[in-house]
């Protein structure tokens, strides 16, 4: 373990960040009394909530029991991570070399910015200015990255938001915080908690400068190099240096118009620029894109948002494509002209995965070509793809998704779809041609009287002749009639029919239907 002179660091805090994140999204107002749940627990909770006894740590009937108004929403850290990253932007804007500990918490080095602020204090305050609009942050400055944590949590009040530990005080400042930071702090390494404090405070060991005060070869001795690495941290002596985190490449691209532009193929031509820029961006560190988000914004604040999918990869004329799809697709969200449209990649890949076969294209990449072609020039459902879906009547579980997108539920969602009991549905083999708009027919018995059902599933007569477009055909075998029975609790939306499988005189299979005492074919066995 080495002993080297702690790096004077300087922390960001924001307490409660996942209440901020929901905030920022729309999904809540901070001020009311919301609460984050992880696994049962709460993890944050916002200062109306606190003030009515939630704490983070509590269970969460126990949260709602102290507040019965709390609203308790589930944790979700890809949100957490997705509003943090511009605020890290900011920072670094003003003082690079951030390190992203987690989402509401960041580290960097003091000794940059305090030599162009004019201080540490100065330099801090500064950051916290351009923060201003995310709420109450906090920031400390002490001698290693655990230190300035601490200090940055004492910074208690939004009238003094910065807590600086001068030089060398660090053992000084951490001797009666509690041993139990150890456990709680990021900064500690997520594996040096846990049963180790706890042991500590069993054996009457309550305070840091209590731990630090025991000497360090019987705590290596006893605990092993994780209990010297916790015991450095109590005696103020963090010399982890600060790991700054390489900023992303700026892949997404943004065009403006002054004037707003009305029509959609003023938008698509004005994009061709930005869309090939942006595939040039992707390229110079290759990647390519295959999921698109598309951000078109109006001149009255409407906006439109929306993630595309592509069954290759883009490239510009795909891109601009889905610029005027998504404008002739949402031309009730925007009711005025286009004033911005921002494009970003949601999915990249390595370009080498992309790359064109050395003895040409495959019969897939053809086919690819071809479909994508053809969709450019009728539009986004132009070329339509099935999928197998859930449902009792076969036109149901008919699923069709555009070419290269993925269904609004995804893979996942019809699975479940398939999975579900479904009570009266048909079994597999399922029938080869499936009517869009069921045929009339009609189904008689050797006498020519209509062959019927009664409500206790009771053929009126044996199936002998089946009329259908016109022709009639000698009915050879059937089998049924099973029971359809939909929605019964509602007189308006209930429906009930008999299915019925039909051979006729020449071999052909038919799936009919009786409802209501009418005739349909549903299917045919091919």
């Amino acid at each position: 373990m080495s002993l080297r002179a702690p790096v004077r660091s300087l922390v960001l805090w924001f307490p409660d960040w996942p209440i901020t994140a929901l905030h920022h999204e729309g999904a809540v107002d901070a001020a009311r009394q919301v609460a984050v749940i992880d696994r049962n627990l709460v993890s944050a909770c916002s200062p109306a909530a606190r003030a009515e006894g939630v704490r983070i740590g509590q269970r969460r009937r126990d949260a709602q029991a102290r507040c019965p108004s709390l609203t308790a929403l589930a944790a979700d850290p890809a949100r957490d991570h997705r509003v943090f990253a511009p605020v890290v932007a900011r920072i670094e804007a003003h003082a690079p070399g951030v390190q992203v500990v987690r989402p509401g918490l960041c580290a960097l080095r003091a000794r940059g910015p305090a030599r162009y602020y004019g201080g540490e204090d100065q330099a801090a305050r500064v950051l916290l200015g351009e923060l201003a609009d995310l709420g109450a942050a906090r920031a400390g400055v002490a001698d290693g990255p655990f230190t300035a944590e601490q200090a940055a949590a004492a910074a208690a009040t939004a009238a003094y938001p910065v807590f600086v530990v001068p030089a060398g005080g660090a053992a000084g400042f951490l001797a009666p915080l509690s041993v139990a930071v150890l456990d709680r702090s990021w900064l500690a390494a997520p594996d040096d908690g846990g049963d180790l404090v706890g042991l500590l405070a069993r054996l009457g060991v309550q305070t840091l400068g209590e731990f630090a005060a025991m000497p360090l070869e019987r705590v290596r001795e006893r605990f092993g190099e994780r209990g010297a690495r916790l015991h450095a941290l109590a005696a103020g002596w963090d010399s982890r240096p600060i790991e700054p985190r390489t900023p992303p490449p700026e892949l997404e691209r943004e065009i403006a118009f002054e004037p707003p532009l009305e029509i959609a193929d003023q938008v698509a031509f004005a994009m061709r620029r930005t869309a090939d820029a942006f595939i040039d961006g992707l390229g110079t560190v290759d990647l390519v894109c295959t999921e698109l988000r598309v951000e078109l914004v109006g001149d009255r604040g409407e906006r439109s948002e929306r993630v595309w999918l592509h069954p290759g990869s883009f490239d510009a004329a795909a891109v601009v494509d889905r610029v005027r799809w998504q404008l002739s697709e949402e031309a009730e969200g925007l009711r005025s002209g286009v004033a911005a449209v921002r494009i970003s990649p949601e999915a990249v890949d390595a370009a080498s995965h992309h790359a064109p076969a050395i003895f040409g294209s495959g019969p897939d990449e053809r086919v690819h070509h071809a479909l994508s072609r053809v969709q450019s020039m009728l539009g986004h459902r132009g070329v339509l793809t099935p999928a197998l879906g859930g449902g009792r009547w076969l036109t149901e579980r008919q699923v069709l998704v555009p070419w290269g997108d993925r269904h609004a539920r995804g893979t996942a969602g019809l699975a479940a779809d398939r999975a579900r009991p479904w009570p009266g549905s048909l079994p597999d083999p399922l029938p080869a041609t499936v009517f869009a708009e069921p045929p009339p027919v009609e189904v008689t018995a050797l006498s020519g009287l209509p062959v019927r059902v009664d409500e206790r599933g009771t053929v009126s007569a044996v199936p002998a002749l089946l009329a259908e477009g016109g022709r009639r055909r000698r009915i050879a075998q059937w089998a049924g009639p099973w029971p359809i029975i939909e929605r019964g609790w509602d007189a308006a939306r209930s429906r009930r029919a008999h299915r019925f499988q039909v051979v006729d005189a020449d071999g052909q299979a038919w799936l009919l239907v009786c409802e209501a005492s009418r005739w349909s074919a549903e299917a045919r066995y091919d």
